[in-house]
């Protein structure tokens, strides 16, 4: 662990993560976040893209998902502890690693996006051919999927129910609900 993890980080100085399944739009949501708190945005998928030029798709195709896990909760334990003031996006499948799990909690305010399975299959779409781990999966095993994640992302800090609302709406709460906790617990 890092110096910054070894002492205790003031509330309003630690790193927002945000959480949930793929497509969820945490990466729209955080670069709004992080706007509006003049913070610098992370997605831990691009950065691993750049880190290691190639998309997440090819470094699964090339060097498989357990070799991706392994870069990823490096890259994640390491930017958590490493760094402040940042709003990170994690990969859909990132929170379901105890590591990462851990050290997210213990680092930062993790925020869950919630998005009930109706609402996510109508941008199925949209995603399908990006995400890996969809790849020739049937909608069933898609949903026992979505499901499964989700009893790791119940372990957050706030929950944010997302079906009726739009980004800028989501984005607006959780900056909301940060400012209040923030005049409460410091």
């Amino acid at each position: 662990m890092s110096e910054l993890s070894a002492i205790e980080v003031p509330l309003r100085q630690k790193n927002i993560v945000l959480i949930g399944f793929m497509g969820v739009g945490k990466t729209t949501v955080g670069q709004l976040v992080a706007s509006k708190l003049y913070r610098d945005f992370v997605d831990v998928d691009l950065e691993l893209e750049k880190k290691y030029s190639m998309s997440v798709s090819d470094i699964f195709a090339s060097m498989g998902e357990k070799k991706f896990r392994e870069m990823e909760e490096e890259f994640i334990c390491d930017l958590v502890t490493s760094t402040r003031l940042k709003v990170i996006s994690l990969g859909g499948g990132a929170f379901v690693n105890e590591k990462i799990r851990k050290t997210c909690l213990e680092s930062s305010i993790v925020f869950y996006l919630d998005l009930s399975w109706d609402s996510w299959k109508k941008r199925l779409h949209l995603i399908m051919n990006n995400r890996p781990v969809l790849q020739d999966k049937s909608l069933d095993e898609i949903e026992e999927l979505f499901y499964r994640r989700q009893n790791y992302y119940e372990n957050n800090n706030s929950k944010i129910a997302t079906d009726d609302l739009n980004p800028e709406e989501v984005a607006d709460y959780l900056v909301s609900s940060l400012k209040l906790g923030w005049e409460l617990y410091e």
